[in-house]
């Protein structure tokens, strides 16, 4: 192997075991790491597999400040995903949990392709002009991890899929918003150019810490739009498979969209901490969802045809055919 393949595996999981896999996730992705636990065995070490992959494949990009060619980084990882969908053996002395999962799960291989191209983004584009650019760079580097990990958990049809789109989006809305000031430090800004042309609030504000009324009308309207995509993406949670499958994407839907009630609990001030949703409150959560009989029944109602027409005029893209 060559590239990022030679590397150390404790520098390159992506030929590890799972509980390689599963240590690094339990680092790098908290949250998911605490609703995992309602998955069966073998889809949490598979959705750690996964993981790891994406992670690692993101973290990449903090790469280049220490002088490594990215560039050959990237080609490892897109040689290693042929070298796994060619159908190569992989020895117990080189293990791969990643593989052993795209295989058993049959992920295509383009999600992976066209997440290595949106985290690739990172690094030649610093701004986006408009929301509909922004849209596409978060299809690219979440959107396509939530396809991935719906093909593990399972669904009874196809309408499944491009409500996990829009979850995807929803949860990277959200770390956009609670990350503007750590996202500018590190030269970038996702916040739409024209949208904070038309609040009044400039990159030399998100400098300097600026907390005002166009700030928070600002982050409001962000908000208000990530809830929208939460919404839409909870009518396609009844088609996952009630194994623990359906119950973990609730909670993860519930625990990011909770993130944005902390940061409108502190009048939007997402510069003096960094806002997330505690050890504490995530076990809250959890115990009010499986004790509450009437939530629970209500994401597992598939929704009617009716609801699909209304959203499809809305949102043409979505394929609801099996």
């Amino acid at each position: 192997m060559n590239g990022i393949l030679q590397a150390d595996l404790k520098t390159n999981p992506l030929i590890c075991g799972y509980d390689e896999c599963k240590n690094y996730t339990r680092t790098y992705a908290k949250s998911f790491y605490f609703t995992s636990f309602l998955l069966p065995r073998e889809k949490r070490n598979a959705a750690y597999a996964v993981y790891t992959f994406c992670r690692y494949t993101d973290n990449i990009v903090d790469l280049k400040s220490s002088g490594i060619n990215i560039d050959v980084k990237f080609e490892g990882q897109k040689k290693f995903l042929d070298e796994v969908y060619s159908g190569k053996e992989f020895t117990c002395e080189n293990f791969s949990a990643f593989a052993e999962t795209v295989r058993r799960y049959s992920i295509p291989q383009k999600y992976f392709l066209e997440l290595i191209e949106g985290v690739q983004m990172d690094v030649r584009k610093k701004r986006y002009s408009t929301f509909a650019e922004l849209e596409s760079y978060c299809y690219k580097v979440a959107s396509v991890v939530g396809l991935i990990m719906t093909e593990i958990f399972g669904y009874s049809h196809n309408a499944a899929l491009p409500y996990a789109i829009y979850l995807g989006k929803a949860m990277q809305l959200t770390n956009i918003l609670r990350d503007v000031y750590e996202d500018y430090n590190m030269g970038r800004i996702y916040l739409p150019q024209q949208e904070m042309k038309t609040f009044e609030y400039s990159e030399q504000n998100i400098g300097g810490k600026v907390l005002n009324e166009n700030f928070a009308l600002m982050m409001k309207f962000n908000i208000d739009r990530a809830r929208a995509y939460y919404e839409l993406a909870s009518h396609g949670i009844p088609y996952l498979t009630n194994d623990g499958s359906r119950t973990a994407v609730v909670l993860m839907y519930k625990i990011y969209s909770g993130i944005l009630t902390e940061i409108e609990n502190h009048n939007y001030d997402i510069f003096s901490q960094r806002r997330y949703v505690g050890t504490a409150e995530k076990l809250k959560m959890t115990g009010m969802y499986l004790l509450n009989m009437k939530e629970r029944k209500k994401y597992s109602i598939v929704p009617d045809v009716r609801h699909h027409e209304r959203i499809r005029a809305l949102y043409p893209s979505l394929n609801f055919d099996d």
